[in-house]
C-alpha cells in the first residue's frame, strides 16, 4: 500500500464521450432592409474574414489533438467553421441537425441583432423569463433545450470514449452547459465566436469541464 494519496485528476468515464464544443466564426453584419439568406426559416449568414481566421485559429489549437469526428449544423456558417479543422484531420463533417441554432421567429434573418442592440422591451422581457419564445413566432426555451439535448445525447452514443469536435452556435452552447449543470436557462449566454466550450457526456449524464476557451485567439 502506498504511503501517499495524490489529489485526483479528472478523466472521462469509461464510454462517455469527450465534446469540444466550438461557436462559429463572427458571421457577416445585419443590414437594414436586407435579410440574411436562409435555410429552414433561420438566417443562415456566412462568416466574415473575423470569422475566417478565428476558424483557421481553431484549426491550429487542435490539429494535433486526438478528434475521431467533427460535426456541423444545418447552417453554413459552421460548415465554414469547421472546414480548416476538417482539412488539417482529414475527417469529412457530419451534420446535426438538431444542434441548429435557436429560431429566432419574425426576428430571424438579422432583425434580432438590431432588436438587442436597441434594447427593445420584448428583448428585456425574454432576459427576464430566460425564454426566447417571448419573441413573436420564435421556438421555446423548453423545445430548443429538448432537441439540443437530444442531438448532445445522439453525439455522445455514437462517440464513447472518442474526442469529438462538435462546431455549433452561441445558443446551443449556452443551452448545452444550462443543461449540464441546472443552471439559469441563459446562465452561459455569450461564448465567443471561435470559443471552445468542453462537455463530457456519459449515458444522460453530463460534466461540464470549460467554458469560453479563448486563449487560441
Amino acid at each position: 500500500m502506498s504511503n501517499e494519496a495524490r489529489q485526483h485528476r479528472f478523466r472521462p468515464p469509461q464510454g462517455a464521450a469527450d465534446l469540444l464544443l466550438i461557436r462559429h466564426g463572427e458571421t457577416q453584419a445585419a443590414v437594414r432592409g436586407q435579410d440574411f439568406p436562409m435555410v429552414e426559416g433561420q438566417g443562415n449568414p456566412a462568416l466574415r474574414p473575423e470569422g475566417e481566421a478565428q476558424a483557421r485559429a481553431v484549426a491550429a489549437r487542435l490539429k494535433g489533438e486526438n478528434i475521431g469526428a467533427i460535426y456541423v449544423t444545418t447552417m453554413q456558417r459552421t460548415h465554414q467553421t469547421a472546414a480548416p479543422l476538417a482539412e488539417a484531420l482529414g475527417l469529412v463533417p457530419k451534420v446535426e441537425r438538431d444542434l441548429r441554432e435557436v429560431h429566432l421567429g419574425d426576428w430571424d434573418g438579422g432583425e434580432y441583432r438590431f432588436r438587442v442592440a436597441e434594447n427593445d422591451p420584448i428583448i428585456q422581457r425574454m432576459h427576464e423569463t430566460q425564454d426566447w419564445g417571448e419573441i413573436p413566432g420564435a421556438e421555446k426555451r423548453e423545445a430548443f433545450f429538448d432537441r439540443v439535448r437530444r442531438g448532445l445525447l445522439r453525439i455522445a452514443a455514437a462517440h464513447p470514449d472518442e474526442l469529438v469536435a462538435v462546431v455549433v452556435h452561441g445558443g446551443v452552447i449556452g443551452a448545452a452547459l444550462a443543461i449540464a449543470t441546472g443552471s439559469r436557462p441563459f446562465g452561459f449566454t455569450g461564448a465567443d465566436n471561435g470559443s471552445i466550450s468542453r462537455l463530457v457526456v456519459q449515458g444522460d449524464r453530463m460534466i461540464l469541464r470549460g467554458f469560453n476557451d479563448v486563449s487560441h485567439l
